[in-house]
């Protein structure tokens, strides 16, 4: 019997535990807290899928290659919309019960979706109900399950994965060995003073596989979604209240999207998100303001029970005025580089969902495809290891979106990469005066929210990696220890990648090139040596 170890407690952690169970194999599932606690929990959008005799699979993969901004992977992006609707009647079938009207399945619009598709659960608890029903799902299969667990790095024996060094709540590392091993860790939102990523996100299994010597790619493209709360811990006001009508105002009430895109607040996320970051800087920093009132008091408590209590206990009254809001890091667009089964460089190793970089998404996510992505990607990786375990070096074959139009990074202690390539700078840790600096979390946050937010130049990325390379990560004594180690190693290549693609595309803005903005077809960045 294949043993499987997958670290994560998302959708894309969740669903490949279950199939795997399901085909035979011997699963372990490793989450950092409790087991219900990830970035799934919390989406609020939906789940896009063409399930509709007036929409198809080729609209929606044309809408989400148009986000991509020219740098999504054709053939991830037709495997995504093709086998997504059958990904959703598996939702519903562990139990997802999606809202339903009198026609049948409800579908709401949200920016860039040239058709209403998104579907929703609970009107705004859609990660939740997932969560709920996948949880259920796997407590009621052959899974162990080990809560409180944290990933610290993987094991690689003559450069296959054979398990993974992992942290217990109690301080205590052991070695977990796997004939395959799953990331499933979620993104990186944690890399920014204001995300709406809960704490968890912290970008594990991308830092740990970087360090193993596997390739990551596209970490330069992280969307940073255009309305979260100005309120305290940032909440996300989703994607959908402006599908439904809301709007979004100038501190003197002037709709100022109208200026800037034929789509308005509907248009794709990035852009979107420049502009309210654009609007806050010509207004002092002060926040945007997103108008729902038009909706109604019974409208909003209805379609979005859960964002009505969140706002209304941050002491707004949408229903009758306008809320503050402000970009937050929101989604990773870039992660390990997986071939279309889920499968990365290292023999033996898999990412999914938002730790893995399909290719799916390009420069800019489409809104409501991330669990998409993570369904139907770890469906496959489920069904890829479970025949590649026992067979040698069978899970070493990622050539998916190792293009020439990526970006792709190893670490130097790690295998050569193909194509364009590129190491983070500096492993150092030496200030100023010759002295050791400890990275400080809340300090590097800010910076990363500087200088490689939402719009960045050569000066700003030169001096942040200066000053990453003046920090060292701390030992591994606990969970805080062993995540501002990640932290630091994202942040690094992360800034690192971001120099690199000296053109803006998508989420990647580069102010020292606003003319490259609209383009479709990207040079590649060009090869760095390492430091």
């Amino acid at each position: 019997m294949s043993r499987v170890l997958v670290v994560g407690g998302g959708i894309g952690g969740l669903w490949t535990a279950v199939k795997a169970a399901d085909s035979g194999c011997e699963v372990e599932l490793v989450t950092k807290t409790e087991l219900a606690e990830s970035n799934t929990r919390y989406a609020q959008g939906g789940i896009a899928a063409a399930l509709f005799p007036d929409d198809s699979a080729d609209r929606h993969f044309a809408d989400t290659l148009e986000a991509g901004a020219g740098l999504a992977d054709p053939a991830a992006v037709r495997v995504l919309c093709d086998e997504g609707p059958a990904r959703v009647r598996d939702l519903i079938r562990f139990g997802v019960a999606f809202d339903r009207g009198e026609s049948g399945l409800e579908r709401g619009l949200e920016a860039a979706h040239s058709r209403p598709r998104i579907l929703h659960a609970g009107g705004d608890a859609t990660g939740a109900a997932i969560e709920s029903a996948l949880v259920a799902t796997v407590r009621r299969r052959a899974v162990h399950i080990a809560e409180r667990t944290m990933l610290v790095d993987l094991v690689v024996e003559r450069g296959d994965v054979v398990g993974a060094a992992l942290l217990d709540e109690h301080g205590s590392i052991t070695e977990h060995r796997a004939d395959a091993v799953v990331l499933a860790t979620g993104g990186s939102g944690c890399l920014y003073r204001h995300t709406t990523n809960p704490a968890v996100a912290t970008g594990d299994g991308v830092a740990a596989a970087w360090r193993a010597g596997a390739r990551v790619a596209d970490l330069e493209f992280t969307q940073f979604h255009p309305t979260a709360l100005a309120a305290t811990g940032t909440p996300l006001i989703s994607e959908a209240v402006r599908g439904e009508g809301a709007v979004l105002r100038d501190h003197h009430g002037r709709r100022f999207m109208l200026d800037v895109h034929p789509d308005a607040e509907l248009a794709p996320r990035d852009v979107v998100a420049r502009a309210v970051w654009r609007q806050m800087t010509a207004q002092g920093g002060a926040p945007v303001l997103l108008d729902a009132t038009a909706l109604g008091a019974e409208f909003l408590a209805q379609r979005f029970p859960g964002l009505n209590t969140v706002v209304r206990n941050a002491g707004f009254d949408w229903s009758r005025e306008p809320v503050p809001i402000t970009p937050a890091a929101h989604y990773a667009m870039g992660g390990v580089v997986t071939d279309l089964d889920g499968r990365t460089s290292l023999p033996g190793l898999y990412a999914v969902g938002e730790t893995a970089r399909t290719g799916v998404h390009g420069a800019n996510r489409l809104a409501s495809n991330s669990l998409l992505e993570a369904a139907v990607f770890a469906d496959r990786a489920a069904r890829a290891l479970c025949s590649d375990t026992g067979l040698p070096h069978a899970g070493g074959s990622a050539d998916a979106g190792t293009s020439t139009r990526h970006a792709v990074m190893s670490h130097p202690a790690g295998g050569a990469s193909r194509g364009s390539s590129c190491t983070a700078r500096g492993v150092g840790g030496v200030g100023g005066d010759g002295a050791t600096v400890t990275v400080d979390r809340e300090q590097l946050q800010e910076l990363m929210w500087q200088a490689v937010g939402l719009e960045r130049d050569a000066s700003g990325l030169a001096a942040a990696s200066a000053r990453l390379d003046a920090w060292h990560a701390p030992d591994v004594r606990d969970r805080r220890t062993a995540e501002d180690r990640n932290l630091l190693d994202l942040a690094r290549i992360t800034v690192t990648a971001a120099s690199a693609r000296r053109e803006s595309v998508g989420a990647h803005f580069r102010t020292d090139d606003p003319a490259l903005t609209t383009s479709s077809a990207a040079p590649v960045a060009p090869e760095l040596e390492a430091a």
